[in-house]
């Protein structure tokens, strides 16, 4: 049994600015897109992408992310709760973000940015959807640093004990998640897309990937205390996960058939 090291949230403190581990995940999830951002554009030539369509492409990025995982978690999880608190909405540093939010505002974004370029959509899409599963990663170590989203209790040898929840041998979830959504689906999706692939079929393999991963992912994580499990014992983020991986399978023959 394994016990959770406890780490302060805070990394440093310059004067009365705390900067926390969290939001240095993040920033490490933004640097990991633009670092693999630049190595594709320099091995697939073919593309025709310019480097400075990759950095006005992070900045609408950033606010989908940031926008669409603070409505997604409002939304999705505690709508009660924020209409009855409504200036709690802004404070992002309390936690509280969901990825089928995130995704959804990245999508939009994506959009205003393939009109803002002349891209069709589709290509933007194939082209991010390697550069994000490492950023997602990086989020789950943040959790993991955080001891927040733990798993459901087990008896396997590397159960570990989160302190601040009781004494009980849990899952670490936040590590299989890392492992999972971050570095197989990079794996997956980096060798997929090195090769010239028909339009739309490396959105619908991240679709399909992260889908599938977080579903299975779900059975170790606990669930939301202010949910539970739903219909079909299956958690919030197994449902929302159901259509993304339905789309993407749907995506992958239209676009092979298209072909």
């Amino acid at each position: 049994m394994l016990i959770h090291p406890q780490f302060d949230p805070i990394a440093l403190h310059l004067g009365p600015l705390a900067i926390r581990w969290y939001g240095l995940m993040y920033l490490t999830a933004f640097a990991l897109f633009l670092g693999l951002g630049r190595y594709r554009l320099n091995a697939r030539p073919d593309l025709g992408w310019r480097k400075q369509e990759l950095d006005d492409l992070l900045f609408y990025g950033v606010l989908g992310v940031v926008l669409g995982g603070r409505l997604g978690y409002i939304l999705f999880y505690k709508p009660g709760y924020y209409l009855q608190h409504p200036l709690e909405i802004f404070a992002v540093w309390q936690g509280g973000m969901s990825f089928h939010g995130g995704f959804l505002g990245v999508l939009v974004a994506m959009w205003l940015f393939s009109r803002k370029t002349g891209k069709t959509w589709l290509a933007v899409t194939d082209f991010i959807a390697p550069l994000v599963p490492l950023g997602l990663g990086a989020g789950r170590i943040g959790n993991f640093i955080n001891g927040e989203l733990w798993g459901r209790p087990t008896d396997v040898p590397w159960g570990m004990v989160f302190p601040q929840v009781d004494l009980v041998a849990r899952h670490p979830s936040q590590l299989y998640e890392f492992a999972l959504e971050g570095l197989t689906l990079f794996t997956l999706l980096w060798l997929f897309s090195r090769r010239p692939r028909p339009l739309g079929a490396v959105s619908a393999l991240f679709l399909i990937g992260y889908g599938s991963f977080r579903f299975l992912a779900e059975f170790s994580r606990e669930p939301d205390d202010f949910l539970g499990l739903l219909t079909l014992g299956l958690s919030m983020g197994q449902w929302l996960s159901l259509p993304m991986i339905a789309a993407g399978v749907a995506m992958l023959r239209w676009a092979y058939n298209r072909r």
